[in-house]
């Protein structure tokens, strides 16, 4: 189960938003071992230089990757076949967000792990740092 505090779900919401009709892609990072995000994430656009970047500051953090999130313009928020192959975090909880429709989210999550797709609940509790185990 995915616990995640509603402000980092607003601003994960947001982003995905902001960025339509392109899709937004992004991390929140917490200490390694946790499975605990920081109150305050720090939102990132990937290619493959920034992505290595992030990396590295995260190791020498003793951070890790909590939630990986994007978003499907056109589509249900469910992984691809891309999004699978491109899983490498079997710990992560993978955030998926569909802005296909002005009115309505679809905030989904799921673990991706060695090609297995298993979707997650999500619960919006107040009272959290960020996501993290029931």
């Amino acid at each position: 189960m995915l616990t995640i505090a509603p402000e980092l779900r607003a601003k994960i919401v947001a982003h995905a938003r902001a960025d339509h009709p392109d899709e937004a892609c992004g991390i929140i990072a917490g200490p390694a071992g946790s499975d605990r995000a920081e109150r305050s994430p720090t939102f990132y656009r990937f290619d493959s230089t920034e992505q290595l970047r992030v990396w590295r500051e995260m190791d020498a953090r003793d951070e890790e990757p909590v939630v990986i999130y994007h978003s499907h313009t056109a589509t249900e928020a469910y992984p691809s076949r891309t999004d699978i192959s491109y899983a490498s975090e079997p710990g992560a909880h993978y955030v998926l967000v569909s802005t296909r429709d002005p009115d309505e989210t679809e905030f989904r999550s799921f673990r991706i792990a060695d090609g297995v797709v298993t979707e997650e609940e999500v619960r919006i509790a107040a009272d959290v740092a960020g996501p993290g185990p029931e």
